[in-house]
């Protein structure tokens, strides 16, 4: 057992007994949506995982603790601190467990943890990648980084439209990780469900998504899956119209000269500005149906 890890009993219990567990993300609640609607959006995703047959183990730095399962009191904490918590990257975990400082977990970080604890399926809202301009910046996320070498499935809407999404598959096809859609050929573009970039494959059901992962985790391949979800018909926006938001937002934001681990929540919440909450709308109904599918898929892999 990691020194700085902590495992809520029900977590524990459930892994002790091969039932299935789903991690999340806490960043997501810190920085991704104000409150109260993170702490209702975060509490929802536990109760739909626990509806479709699985234990939901959401995931943080509190104290300088790696927390895998957090309590109702610790997700109003972190909603309520919000962007006060940092944004912890594989880069911030020992400097925040030695100084004792809480930490939001990242795609990546989350990762990192639920490995950690023995968590092999992980649900969030969408992936870091590469951002556009990167051959001149080189910012790219390190989720692809741990997507390389991490054992946990990640169930995702694709990645954040606000990216380069097709030198973010090249990215993934270098790192060796399959990129899955979840009954789509297409990657789906998270706000929108079409990118017009292909997957590597097509997988229907979760239990195909759990014997694949189950597959290649015994061969030892090492590295995770990213299994991409398209948001549901009814939520999902109108390319031209997220698209025009993100430009703008892009534009402002090299403009105001932000850069790093504050762009993606800049152009998350300069976009949900633009559409007039819409795309935050969206947001919160993909991360639903992610955690749907997570859960069904952790429930089948607990079977094999």
């Amino acid at each position: 057992m990691n020194k700085y890890l902590d495992i809520n009993p029900e977590v524990a219990a459930a892994l002790a007994a091969g039932k299935p567990v789903v991690a999340l993300e806490s960043t997501i609640i810190s920085h991704g949506m104000p409150y109260p609607q993170n702490v209702e959006t975060a509490l929802n995703v536990e109760r739909i995982i626990r509806e479709n047959g699985a234990v939901p183990a959401t995931i943080a730095i509190i104290g300088g603790r790696l927390k895998a399962g957090l309590t109702a009191e610790e997700i109003e904490y972190f909603g309520k601190k919000g962007q006060a918590i940092t944004k912890a990257s594989r880069r911030d975990l020992a400097v925040l467990c030695a100084r004792g400082e809480d930490g939001a977990t990242t795609v990546a970080t989350t990762m990192i943890i639920a490995h950690m604890a023995g968590i092999r399926i992980f649900a969030t809202g969408g992936i870091g990648g590469v951002h556009r301009g990167a051959e001149t910046t080189m910012d790219i996320s390190a989720d692809l980084e741990e997507l390389g070498h991490t054992p946990v499935m990640v169930v995702c809407a694709g990645a954040k439209s606000i990216l380069d999404l097709g030198l973010t598959l090249e990215y993934l096809e270098t790192k060796g990780v399959p990129v899955i859609g979840y009954g789509t050929q297409e990657l789906p573009a998270f706000y929108t469900r079409q990118s017009g970039f292909s997957v590597d494959y097509r997988i229907d059901t979760p239990e195909d998504l759990a014997a694949a992962f189950f597959a290649q985790n015994a061969m030892g391949l090492g590295g995770g899956m990213l299994v991409t979800n398209p948001i549901p018909e009814e939520y999902s926006m109108p390319a031209e119209t997220i698209n025009a938001a993100i430009d703008r937002a892009i534009a402002e934001c090299n403009e105001k000269g932000i850069h790093g681990k504050q762009t993606t929540p800049f152009l998350l919440a300069r976009v949900a500005e633009l559409t007039g909450g819409d795309s935050l709308a969206s947001n919160i109904r993909l991360v639903y149906n992610n955690a749907k599918v997570a859960a069904l898929t952790a429930a089948a892999y607990a079977k094999l």
